[in-house]
């Protein structure tokens, strides 16, 4: 019974290969999509949750009013930590982790910049990342104690034990290996390749006890009875309690569970986040899989004459309904299997370039019980579905009828098949008008001003022995040729790292709390980024001494301080004084797609951790990189040459977006290619269920050309009832995906009409081929009787 059961089962789909292979191909793109969006889903939700003490776990945010507006943020002062532990009793656990740092590791003859953090001795206490050799709740007592990941010990020592060995820390201290720890996993905010403790810092730098300095994280681990409210309703005047100006100063806990997808502000409250994203990705899939299910569903009823008859003479020679049954929706299944595998397939081979598109490690972990449960699930019921036409209704027909031809054929106006089709091209359309959209938001973004000079320009930071050795490298470079121009700053051009609204000026409201941004620059500052003056001078100290206590205002500063004559004029940024030197036009330094912040640039009382160079336009940039790489070389031997180009870092400002656009793109071509399967089948289907018709219209002398057309324009009728209704709903979304950013395209017509034009293109390619090959039949053999 068995055996005959696959014998019949090959024999259809090896009878019918052009159809068996479309059928199996479209229902395996779809599952494969919706793996690679289910992947992509199950790694953002799965953030950080591998932590054993995540539920008690929180991050301490600031809120407070400036700017005009309520704001909210992460970075607190570095005395919080030990305050929360002393202050309240409902605290376990407070922990520290600074930004994360490439420092210089050297062992032997190597020499490795890592990324790292230092953070405070309980870290390993509070997170769940395990140490294969060393004790988590001591690794870090020591102040010159470090531990090291898999990847940077066998970077350093292969593989010998790592424990106990000595490495040298910006050629200043040595630090010995405590600890051994498991690489981090990629679903986790905190990335890493060594930790070092906290107590380093304060010996090195002193403690910083100054609460308006909010320059770090931190994490508090409450006792597992403590009450949540009550230590919130205790934070909302913590700062006010040690910063009386800051009366006004909120703080307060930030769950751990909701880190990664949730934590956008406006106000006072949660404004969204990735879980927008996460949601859209859910609903993306969900549509690729029933759009696929249509498809397998249309396909197979589209074969239903054939399949009609056979199910009449099954019936004659003794066959049961239950038989029947088993045997159409046994072929879907199998059918479903193969789909299945292909699907497998593909993800593997598509997943390395989705990880590199959506900057992810995914894999699909084939060990897991549950991964195998949802996918024979999945074959099971899409197996169901697509077998539930011929199986529950061709077999209830009786013979006699179903030999005849007598069955009901599907020519009414509204079908569920055609319900299925608009619904298909509906999201499609809606799918290119998106990807559009977002895509005119890139340009519209990247087109914009910048207010610098890009080209040809780089930064390095100020590692090692360059801070002390500037002058001869600046020097060095503009005498070899390599550089026109060189300049000192505080952050690189593309980043802001510094802001506040504690400056004083002349005629200041004492309740102004506008947030500025801080810069600090050399001389040369606007000669080598090109900034544009609009008022004043460069800084030059070799021509003007002062200038270390010079400052030079964006025009958005300009606007809020009110200043008739800027030049001159004093400004105090904490205890040290500034003199305006000059005024310069707004440059982007944020985001693109904001509006830009009111700025000041300090001078030589700033803090300086960049260099900017102009490379020379006399010498391709090859040449100039090397001369530089070895002047760097000279004045810094022990570190690496680690330039960047300003455009390239620039143009990350954009991967957010970019990664939008890229998989609405990818998705929304497999989704109007599933849909063209999808027609191809209802159009197979309506051109076997009206071939005798066609037969009639070709006898009494109807041309190829009408024929093509009357089978055509009712598809295209669907194509055009789902523009209809995509237009508003994309119009819709692409709106309320625009309200969050302020520097925007305006939606125009043309690309609703260029998504539809598109649409309807493809669908009449899909069309015309079943159609003419419809209108082209033989009407004898259409006509003949049986």
């Amino acid at each position: 019974m068995l055996k005959n059961f696959f014998k019949v089962a090959f024999r259809n789909l090896w009878k019918n290969k052009a159809f068996s292979f479309i059928n199996i191909t479209g229902l395996a793109i779809g599952m494969a999509s919706a793996m690679l969006l289910l992947l992509w889903i199950y790694d953002e939700v799965s953030f950080d949750r591998f932590h054993e003490k995540r539920d008690r776990i929180y991050e301490v945010w600031n809120r407070a009013e400036f700017s005009g507006a309520l704001h909210s943020w992460s970075t607190t002062p570095k005395v919080l930590a030990r305050t929360l532990e002393h202050d309240y009793p409902e605290v376990e656990l407070a922990v520290r982790v600074n930004w994360s740092n490439d420092l210089l590791f050297s062992v032997g003859e190597k020499r490795i910049m890592e990324p790292g953090n230092i953070v405070d001795s309980a870290f390993l206490d509070m997170f769940s990342f395990p140490l294969l050799k060393g004790n988590p709740h001591t690794a870090l007592n020591d102040m010159h104690s470090i531990v090291i990941t898999e990847k940077l010990a066998k970077k350093f020592f292969g593989i010998d034990d790592p424990m106990g060995k000595m490495i040298k820390i910006d050629n200043k201290e040595t630090f010995r290996v405590t600890g051994l720890a498991k690489d981090p996993p990629g679903n986790s905010r905190f990335q890493f390749e060594y930790l070092i403790p906290w107590s380093y810092l304060d010996h090195s730098n002193g403690p910083d006890l100054n609460w308006g300095n909010n320059s770090t994280k931190t994490y508090v681990l409450l006792k597992p009875n403590a009450s949540l409210p009550s230590v919130q309703k205790k934070l909302l005047t913590l700062k006010g309690k040690y910063e009386k100006e800051d009366a006004k100063w909120e703080m307060f806990l930030y769950p751990m569970n909701r880190w990664r997808l949730y934590s956008s502000f406006n106000g006072a409250g949660e404004d969204g986040g990735k879980i927008e994203f996460v949601k859209l990705s859910a609903i993306i899939a969900a549509f690729i899989l029933l759009i696929a299910c249509i498809n397998f569903m249309n396909l197979n009823t589209a074969r239903s004459e054939k399949r009609a008859k056979e199910v009449g003479i099954r019936k004659v020679v003794g066959a049961r309904k239950g038989g029947l049954i088993g045997q159409f929706l046994g072929e879907s299944i199998l059918l479903s299997f193969f789909a299945a595998i292909l699907a497998i397939i593909l993800v593997e081979l598509s997943l390395p370039l989705f990880n590199q598109v959506t900057d992810k490690k995914m894999f699909i972990h084939f060990g897991s019980f549950g991964l195998w449960v949802m996918i024979f699930g999945f074959i099971f019921i899409t197996g169901i579905l697509a077998g539930s036409y011929p199986a529950f209704f061709l077999s209830s027909f009786q013979p006699v009828k179903v030999l005849k031809g007598g069955f009901k054929k599907v020519n009414a106006l509204v079908t569920p098949r055609k319900v299925l089709v608009v619904l298909q091209f509906s999201f499609a359309i809606i799918l290119i008008i998106c990807t559009i959209i977002v895509q005119q938001q890139i340009n519209h973004a990247k087109d914009r001003e910048t207010g610098y000079d890009k080209a040809n320009l780089v930064y390095h930071f100020l590692t090692g022995d360059i801070a002390k050795n500037y002058t001869l490298i600046k020097n060095d470079l503009i005498s070899s040729g390599a550089a026109s121009s060189v300049t000192k700053t505080s952050a690189p051009l593309t980043q802001a790292w510094s802001d506040s609204w504690g400056f004083e000026w002349e005629g200041k409201d004492p309740n102004d709390k506008t947030d500025f941004d801080r810069y600090s620059a050399d001389e040369d500052f606007l000669k080598t980024t090109g900034l544009q003056l609009v008022k004043g001078r460069d800084m030059d100290l070799r021509k003007y001494i002062t200038d270390s206590s010079a400052m030079i205002l964006n025009e958005s500063a300009l606007k809020i301080m009110k200043f008739k004559e800027p030049i001159g004029q004093l400004i105090k940024d904490g205890d040290a004084q500034f003199h305006v030197i000059g005024v310069v036009k707004d440059f982007i330094l944020r985001s693109p797609y904001e509006p830009t912040h009111p700025m000041i640039i300090e001078g030589g009382k700033g803090w300086f951790q960049t260099m900017h160079i102009k490379l020379s336009s006399n010498y391709p940039t090859s040449t100039n990189l090397k001369t530089a790489e070895a002047i760097f070389r000279k004045y810094n031997p022990e570190y690496p040459f680690e330039y960047h180009f300003v455009d390239e870092e620039y143009a990350k400002k954009f991967e957010d977006e970019r990664r939008t656009a890229v998989l609405a793109a990818f998705f929304s071509g497999l989704t109007i290619f599933i849909s063209c399967l999808g027609l191809f089948g209802l159009a197979t289907y309506m051109a076997e269920t009206r071939i005798k018709e066609i037969g009639v219209r070709k006898v009494l002398g109807a041309s190829v050309t009408g024929i093509t057309f009357l089978i055509s324009k009712d598809f295209l009728r669907l194509v055009l009832i789902a523009f209809l209704i995509a237009a508003p709903i994309a119009w819709w979304s692409m709106e309320t995906w625009l309200k969050n950013y302020s520097y925007r395209v305006v939606i125009q017509w043309w690309v609703f009409a260029l998504a539809g034009g598109i649409s309807f293109i493809i669908a009449l390619l899909t069309i015309n081929y079943q159609a003419i090959r419809a209108a082209v039949a033989n009407p004898v053999k259409s006509l003949r009787s049986e």
